[in-house]
Order: structure tokens, then C-alpha cells, then sequence
């Protein structure tokens, strides 16, 4: 009696299990049925078995079935498991049907899983969207900096979302694009009577290649006028030829001081040389008196001629003291 009851019991609970996944089942089955999805009762029983949510899958189905889009119930299930956003798929797709625009669910799928909103894709493909760029400074070739922004008009291109670059790199192509524009210019006031032409060369480049954009127009929204680059270089290149200058004058009056006190030296080597042979002299005279080698008026002829020199040094000291004093 015992085992019968127990057999009862684990009949019973089996019997709850299934009801209770059968009866959460049946209204989705139901809501399927009378929208023509055609997802089985026990395609959604499983799919709580396979952690699968059985109310996405059963809503997105009747959604694209609505929408006149076909889609298998195991590709949502496989997308889902994947990491997809399934809902987000569904809507992209429908959004592409009516807007005309071909685009398969692999394809939806595929760009969704690439990190890419899909949805918002094909929103910007029907209504493209306006990227306000930073500001971009840029000099002419008469040195004066003009500083521009521009506004970037793209359409999303679906074929190239998945590996295609982003805004990031549509941004930085075309603040290349009015850098090189700009420093092309003979004279900044070119640029500014005819900002169109920067609008002209920067699509001409063919700066989308690569992106996951398409680049429709490029508006420069303003141009301002900033720094005299090419005083400033001439001011700073002036300043530094004169501190260079500056040094080799330098250097050029070191050199002289070091020369004028080298000649200083020599010439008291010189003095110091002269004095001591003259204090030679009166030892030489008598050692000449001595030996006989010199008389007594060869002395006094000496002495005369001496006399006549220091005489002579005088009167030119005092006739060169009285010019400067007329001088001055």
C-alpha cells in the first residue's frame, strides 16, 4: 500500500509539472495560433527547457508575421542564444521592409552580434543623421590660423556595418580634409569669401571609403579668424638670431679681454727684462773702466747723449699733453 502511494504521489507531482508547463504554454501557443505565427505548443514547452524566453520568441514571431516577414522560430531561438537582441532585429527589419530597403534577417542578425544597433541603422539609412565636428584650427600659407566647424550629413551604409569604421574615424578624416584645404590656401581671406570651397575638396577625397557611413555633405557652419601664426614665428626666430648675437659678441669681447690681458703680461715681461739689463749697465761701465775698454769722456759723451734722450722724451710728453688739453 505504501509503494502505491508513493507512486500516486510521484504521478501526481509529474502531472503538476506538466500542467503547470502546459497551461504557462497554452495562452502563448493560443496568441500564436490566431495570429497565423504557427509556433507549436511544444516548440514553446521546450523552450523553457533550452532557457530560451518562450514570450520573446512567441511576440517577435507574430511581430515580423504581421509584418509580412518570415522568419523561422529556430533562427530567433538561435540568435537569442548567441547574445543577440532578438526584438531589436525584428523591428530593424520590419523598419527596412517598409522603407524599401533589402535587408535578410542573417544580415540583421550578423550586424546586431557585431556590437552594431541595427535598428538605429536603418533609421539613419531613411533619415541620415548630422555630425556637429570639433573645432579645427589650420593655418594658410600668409601664416594667419583660421579655426572652422563644420557639420557632416551621413546615411548609414548597411552593406559595410559590419567591419566598417565609425563616427570616430568619419570625424578625423574630415578635420584632415579642412587642415590640408586650409594650409593650401594662398591667403586666409580666400578661404573665408569662398568657405564652400573647403566643403568641395573635402568630398572630392572620398573620406567614407572604409566607413560605415555614407558622407552626403560636409557644411561649414563658421569660420573665425585666429592667431598671426606667421608673425609669431618671425617675432620668435627674430628673438632668437638676436640671443645669438648676442652670444658670439659675447664671446667675441671674452676673446678680446683674454688677448689684451695676455699683451699686458707680455709687455711686463719685457719691462721686467729691460730693467734688469738696465741695472746691467752700471756694472758693465766699470768692469770697461777696469779692463781700459772705456774712457773717461767716451763716460761724459754717454751721459750727454742720455741727458739729450730724457730731454727730448719730456718735451714730447709735454707737447702731446698740451694737444689733448686743446681737445678737450
Amino acid at each position: 500500500m505504501g509503494f502505491n502511494t508513493m507512486l500516486i504521489v510521484i504521478a501526481v507531482v509529474i502531472l503538476i509539472i506538466v500542467f503547470f508547463f502546459v497551461y504557462s504554454s497554452l495562452s502563448l501557443w493560443f496568441q500564436s495560433l490566431v495570429s497565423g505565427a504557427q509556433v507549436g505548443l511544444l516548440t514553446i514547452v521546450f523552450m523553457r527547457f533550452r532557457k530560451v524566453p518562450p514570450k520573446l520568441i512567441v511576440e517577435s514571431k507574430i511581430m515580423a508575421v504581421k509584418a509580412g516577414i518570415s522568419i523561422d522560430t529556430d533562427d530567433f531561438e538561435s540568435h537569442y542564444l548567441a547574445g543577440g537582441n532578438v526584438m531589436r532585429v525584428v523591428q530593424a527589419l520590419i523598419a527596412a521592409d517598409k522603407a524599401s530597403i533589402p535587408l535578410k534577417f542573417n544580415r540583421a542578425a550578423a550586424i546586431d552580434l557585431a556590437g552594431r544597433n541595427v535598428l538605429e541603422a536603418v533609421q539613419m539609412s531613411v533619415n541620415p543623421k548630422v555630425i556637429d565636428t570639433p573645432l579645427v584650427a589650420a593655418m594658410a600659407k600668409d601664416g594667419i590660423q583660421l579655426k572652422a566647424v563644420s557639420r557632416v550629413t551621413v546615411r548609414a551604409n548597411i552593406d559595410r556595418l559590419v567591419g566598417g569604421a565609425g563616427e570616430e574615424t568619419v570625424l578625423a578624416r574630415v578635420g584632415e580634409g579642412i587642415v590640408t584645404t586650409i594650409g593650401s590656401a594662398e591667403k586666409h581671406k580666400d578661404v573665408l569669401e569662398n568657405p564652400d570651397t573647403i566643403s568641395k575638396r573635402v568630398l572630392e577625397k572620398g573620406l567614407d571609403a572604409g566607413t560605415a557611413f555614407e558622407i552626403l555633405s560636409i557644411d561649414i557652419a563658421d569660420v573665425d579668424v585666429g592667431k598671426n601664426i606667421g608673425a609669431e614665428l618671425e617675432t620668435d626666430r627674430a628673438e632668437a638670431d638676436k640671443k645669438i648675437a648676442q652670444a658670439k659678441a659675447e664671446e667675441r669681447r671674452a676673446m678680446a679681454i683674454a688677448a689684451e690681458q695676455e699683451m699686458k703680461a707680455r709687455v711686463q715681461e719685457m719691462r721686467a727684462k729691460v730693467v734688469e739689463a738696465e741695472a746691467k749697465v752700471p756694472l758693465a761701465i766699470a768692469m770697461a773702466f777696469q779692463k781700459g775698454q772705456l774712457g773717461i769722456m767716451d763716460y761724459y759723451r754717454f751721459k750727454n747723449i742720455d741727458a739729450d734722450t730724457q730731454m727730448r722724451g719730456s718735451i714730447a710728453l709735454a707737447g702731446k699733453e698740451s694737444e689733448e688739453d686743446e681737445k678737450s
